[in-house]
């Protein structure tokens, strides 16, 4: 049998489970998770190798409207995944299903010509009847035939999706060695589950006025020593995040350094500060400088 390999761009809505679906797919925990919208900013790339296939997943940002540089990097970042793309995975929230599969998400889907499968997430929270009659509105409205029911969070339908996935990709070479997860570096990751807590421990609109920035990443100490900033727009954002205290500040240290030891498997030292980058979101050299483009 001819080896398969490609790469599987995940695309959807924000906050529809990409990341969730994405991690449970590749196997391990490489997208950070919260329940609030736009937390991914940057594609996420996994790769799962077996001996007939190598899927290389891409999770990209949730398709949104612009208000932003820092959205229009976002967007970016999914015309650049699909550029690469050999098989579209697109994924709508059965829960949702109206705002998650709108006209603008049919529209974005339709107009990408490589072989397409819908995943219609969070089908543990309908009825199967409505699960039903969502695959036959993205049938009649799509051209695929390919739509799957399934439940990231806990498994269902993963493995009739991993199937189609496999049978979906053309022939090719083996992009990566077969021990290979990921290509990003850990510092990346490390930012990611700083932020990721900075979206657990803050409300409304602070958490998107956020990035990190790793200053640090010593590995020649007994413990690794990681110096990363909270970077936010305003001096007001910034006692938010330090809280009474330091008590906000000291909470979200606390449970992003378990994260980033069990990620590392190593101890460490989580060196946390916070600093004031005024709108950073809307400068380009901000933007350049926090790793989120233009490009």
């Amino acid at each position: 049998m001819a080896f398969k390999s490609g790469y599987v761009i995940i695309a959807g809505r924000t906050n529809v489970g990409k990341s969730t679906l994405f991690n449970a797919l590749v196997g391990e925990r490489l997208s950070i998770i919260s329940p609030k919208p736009q937390t991914t900013r940057n594609n996420i790339l996994g790769i799962v190798t077996d001996k007939q296939t190598q899927m290389i997943f891409l999770d990209t940002p949730g398709i949104l409207s612009a208000r932003y540089r820092l959205h229009e990097f976002m967007n970016r970042q999914i015309g650049r995944a699909y550029q690469n793309a050999d098989v579209l995975l697109g994924i709508v929230d059965g829960s949702e299903f109206n705002a998650s599969y709108d006209v603008e998400v049919q529209q974005t889907f339709g107009k990408w010509d490589i072989p397409k499968i819908i995943a219609i997430n969070k089908t543990d929270l309908i009825s199967r009847e409505r699960a039903k009659r969502c695959e036959q509105q993205i049938r009649a409205s799509l051209a695929t035939q390919t739509v799957l029911s399934v439940a990231a969070i806990n498994g269902q339908g993963l493995k009739a999706l991993h199937t189609a996935l496999r049978q979906a990709l053309p022939k090719g070479p083996q992009y990566y060695p077969e021990d290979m997860l990921t290509e990003q570096p850990e510092r990346f990751f490390v930012a990611e589950l700083i932020r990721e807590e900075v979206f657990h421990h803050l409300r409304r609109e602070l958490p998107y006025a956020t990035a990190i920035d790793i200053e640090a990443f010593e590995e020649n100490r007994p413990k690794v020593y990681i110096q990363a900033n909270i970077i936010v727009e305003r001096n007001s954002q910034k006692g938010i995040v330090i809280g009474r205290g330091g008590k906000t500040l000291k909470t979200i240290g606390h449970q992003a350094r378990k994260k980033i030891e069990a990620f590392l498997e190593r101890s460490i030292y989580l060196d946390l500060h916070v600093k004031v980058y005024k709108n950073w979101r809307k400068k380009d050299t901000a933007l350049r400088s926090l790793g989120y483009g233009p490009s």
